[in-house]
C-alpha cells in the first residue's frame, strides 16, 4: 500500500513538473549565451522549405529557407514572433502609435494611414480590400519578411496564389548579413514580382533569381515546371554560384548578431525636404560611434525596445528600463545598480529649467527633430516613400505628404515632437463612423473623373468641389456599396446633401494622424531653449504659434494652415498673453534691479543713521560713567 502510494505522488510529481522541463529543454544551440564575444562561424548546408539538402547542379535548382535553413541552430518559431514580424497577431501588444503603412494612389485621390495593430487614427488593409498578399507586394520592400507573409489567409484566390508564390519567411539575411552583397533593393524587386519564396535568395550576394510569378497561372508547380512548359519563361528560377559551395556542399554566411546601422538605414531613413542647410544633421548619438541596436535592444525574442518613457510599463520588456532617454542619461532609482551614463551618456543637471517643464515636455521636445520654423517642412521617410529601391519616385512633391515636426501631445500627455499625415480617402458612413471604401470599387467609379486633373509630378490632383461631388455621385451607384458615400481629405468629410449639393463638416476620421519622432536627436548646445526662454515662449516662437498645412487635393483647402497650440491642446490666447509677458520680462527685471538698488541704498542709509544713533548713545552713557 506504501509503495503503491509513494508510485502515485512520485508519478503526480512528474507530470506536474512535465511542462517546466520540457521548456527547460526547448534551447536552441545558435541561442545560447556562452559568454564569448566572438562570431560565430555559419558555415552551414542550405536546406529548402522542406527541408531538404540544396545542391547547385540539381533541377530544379530550389531557393533556400530561412526557417528551415536557420532554424535549425535558431528559434525561428520565437523569433518570427518579434516586433518586426507579429504586427498580423491579434494577441501582440501594440505598443504606442507608430509609423504606418501608407497606401497612396494619386490617381483616385487617396492617401490612408494603414496598420494591422489597430492604432487609432489607421485602417486595417482588408478594410480597403487588400490582401495579405496585396499588402506584401506592395509594402513588402520595407519588411525583413514574416507577419503578413506567413498569414494564413481564407481568400480562395489568395490561397491559390500563394502556392505559386510561396509564403514569405522570416529573412534573416535583410538584418544579420555582414556582407556588402546583400541587395535590400533586389529583396523588394523580388517581391513586386510576387516572388515571395524566392525573395531572401535573390537579395543575397551568391545567387541570382529570374523570372516573374506574378505571370504565372493558378495552378502553376514550380516543383514540376514541365507541366505547363508554356508558363515555363515566367517561372522564377535560381542560379547560384557554385564557388560559394565547399566540399561538403556548405555556404558560408557572413552573419553578425550585433546589426549593423546600414541594415537599419534601408527601412529607417528620412529624408527631410528643406533648402536649409542648418536643418541637415546627423544624429548626435551616431556621431558619437553609437550604433542603433546599443538603443534599440533585443533578445532572442525579438521584441525590440523602441525608446519611450512608458515602454516597460507596458510591455513588461526588461530592456526597455534602460533603453530610453531616461533610462541612459538619467537612470532609474528602482534599480539595484547605477545605470546613469550607460555607453557615455552624459547626465544633464538642467540648472534653471522649471520642473514644470519635465511633466508637461517629452526629452525629445527639445532635443529631437529639425529645428522648428515658421512653417512646417515636409519629410520623406523609407516605409512611406520606398527610399532606397528602385525606380522610387525622386521627386520631392511625391505623395504622401508626410509634414514634420508638430508639436503635439501624446498619448502619455506630453508635448513631443511628431510627423504628421492628413488623410484623404472615398468612405462609408454607418451609425456615425467612417470605414475605408474597397479600393477596387473606387478605383472603377472615380479614376476618370480624377485623373482629368493629375499633374505630371505624382502631386495630389488639383480637385474641386464640382469633381469631388461628381466622383461621390458616381460612387454612389456602386451596388456593392451599403451606406453613405463620403470622401475624406483636408481635415473634413465631404458628402452630398439632400439637394444633391456638397456637405462639408469636421470628422473625427478625417483628423490627421500623428505619431512620435525621436530622431534626429541634437546636442545639448542645439536645443530648444539654449538661448533663452523665448525660444519656444516668443510671441512668434514656431514650437507654439507655427503654422501646421492642410494637406488636400482640394484646391479650396490647399492654402490651409492649422496652428501649432491645436495639437499641443494649449488655450491659443493665453500661451499667446503668456508669451507677451517674455517681451517686458528685460524692462522688468531692469526695473526690479533699480527698484533693489535704491532700496539698498536706502536700507544703507537708514542702517548708518541707525549706527550713528548707537554711536552717539554709546559714548554719552560712558562719558556720565565718568
Amino acid at each position: 500500500m506504501k509503495k503503491g502510494l509513494s508510485y502515485t505522488v512520485v508519478f503526480s510529481f512528474l507530470i506536474l513538473c512535465g511542462p517546466a522541463v520540457a521548456v527547460e529543454i526547448e534551447k536552441f544551440e545558435g541561442d545560447i549565451d556562452t559568454g564569448s564575444r566572438a562570431e560565430a562561424v555559419h558555415l552551414i548546408p542550405l536546406l529548402d522549405e522542406y527541408g531538404r539538402k540544396i545542391f547547385p547542379d540539381q533541377h530544379p535548382v530550389m531557393p533556400f529557407s530561412t526557417r528551415k535553413s536557420c532554424g535549425d541552430c535558431h528559434d525561428y518559431a520565437t523569433i518570427s514572433k518579434g516586433w518586426h514580424f507579429n504586427s498580423v497577431d491579434p494577441n501582440a501588444k501594440p505598443g504606442r502609435v507608430g509609423h504606418p503603412w501608407i497606401f497612396v494612389d494619386a490617381e483616385t485621390a487617396t492617401q490612408i494611414p494603414l496598420s494591422y495593430r489597430g492604432w487609432p487614427g489607421t485602417y486595417r488593409p482588408d478594410e480597403l480590400g487588400l490582401t495579405a498578399g496585396v499588402f506584401i507586394q506592395l509594402f513588402g520592400r520595407q519588411m525583413p519578411g514574416g507577419g503578413a507573409g506567413e498569414f494564413e489567409t481564407k481568400e480562395a484566390d489568395e490561397i491559390v496564389r500563394r502556392y505559386v508564390s510561396g509564403k514569405l519567411e522570416v529573412n534573416c539575411l535583410a538584418c544579420h548579413s555582414n556582407h556588402p552583397g546583400q541587395d535590400q533593393a533586389e529583396y523588394a524587386d523580388q517581391l513586386n514580382r510576387l516572388n515571395f519564396r524566392w525573395a531572401a535568395t535573390g537579395a543575397c550576394e551568391f545567387a541570382t533569381v529570374s523570372g516573374v510569378a506574378a505571370k504565372l497561372p493558378f495552378g502553376y508547380d514550380y516543383l514540376e515546371p514541365n507541366m505547363m512548359p508554356e508558363a515555363k519563361q515566367n517561372a522564377p528560377s535560381v542560379v547560384y554560384n557554385k564557388n560559394v559551395f565547399d566540399d561538403k556542399n556548405r555556404v558560408l554566411f557572413d552573419i553578425v548578431k550585433e546589426v549593423p546601422n546600414r541594415r537599419c538605414y534601408f527601412c529607417h531613413s528620412t529624408k527631410l525636404l528643406s533648402d536649409s542647410a542648418l536643418h541637415s544633421q546627423q544624429d548626435v548619438h551616431l556621431a558619437a560611434g553609437l550604433r542603433c541596436i546599443d538603443c534599440h535592444r533585443n533578445e532572442i525574442d525579438h521584441q525590440i525596445t523602441r525608446g519611450y518613457e512608458s515602454e516597460f510599463a507596458q510591455t513588461a520588456n526588461r530592456l526597455a528600463i534602460t533603453a530610453s532617454c531616461e533610462g541612459c542619461h538619467l537612470g532609474d532609482e528602482t534599480l539595484p545598480l547605477p545605470v546613469e551614463g550607460r555607453l557615455g551618456a552624459p547626465v544633464p543637471k538642467h540648472r534653471g529649467i522649471p520642473a514644470v517643464h519635465f511633466d508637461k515636455l517629452t526629452c525629445t521636445a527639445c532635443h529631437s527633430g529639425p529645428w522648428p520654423d515658421a512653417k512646417n517642412l515636409r519629410v520623406k521617410t523609407s516605409i512611406a516613400h520606398g527610399l532606397g529601391t528602385r525606380d522610387v519616385d525622386a521627386n520631392d512633391n511625391a505623395l504622401p505628404h508626410i509634414i514634420s515636426p508638430v508639436f503635439a501631445k501624446d498619448s502619455e500627455g506630453k508635448i513631443g515632437p511628431h510627423n504628421l499625415v492628413w488623410p484623404a480617402f472615398w468612405g462609408i458612413l454607418r451609425d456615425g463612423k467612417v470605414s475605408p471604401a474597397k479600393y477596387e470599387i473606387v478605383r472603377k467609379a472615380v479614376i476618370t473623373i480624377i485623373s482629368r486633373k493629375m499633374t505630371s509630378e505624382g502631386n495630389w490632383a488639383q480637385l474641386t468641389g464640382e469633381q469631388i461631388k461628381e466622383a461621390l455621385k458616381s460612387l454612389s451607384s456602386a451596388e456593392a456599396l451599403e451606406g453613405e458615400v463620403v470622401y475624406i481629405c483636408g481635415g473634413e468629410m465631404h458628402y452630398l446633401g439632400d439637394n444633391g449639393q456638397l456637405v462639408s463638416e469636421e470628422h473625427n476620421a478625417a483628423a490627421p494622424y500623428l505619431w512620435p519622432i525621436a530622431h534626429d536627436v541634437r546636442a545639448a548646445a542645439q536645443s530648444l531653449g539654449v538661448r533663452r526662454c523665448q525660444d519656444c515662449h516668443a510671441t512668434d516662437a514656431a514650437f507654439t504659434f507655427g503654422e501646421v498645412a492642410v494637406d488636400s487635393p482640394l484646391v479650396s483647402d490647399q492654402n490651409s494652415v492649422k496652428v501649432m497650440t491645436e495639437f499641443e491642446d494649449i488655450n491659443h490666447l493665453y500661451i499667446k498673453l503668456f508669451a507677451f509677458t517674455f517681451v517686458f520680462r528685460p524692462w522688468l527685471k531692469a526695473v526690479a534691479l533699480i527698484a533693489s538698488a535704491i532700496l539698498g541704498a536706502v536700507l544703507l542709509l537708514y542702517a548708518l543713521k541707525a549706527l550713528g544713533r548707537v554711536t552717539k548713545f554709546m559714548v554719552e552713557k560712558d562719558s556720565r560713567k565718568d
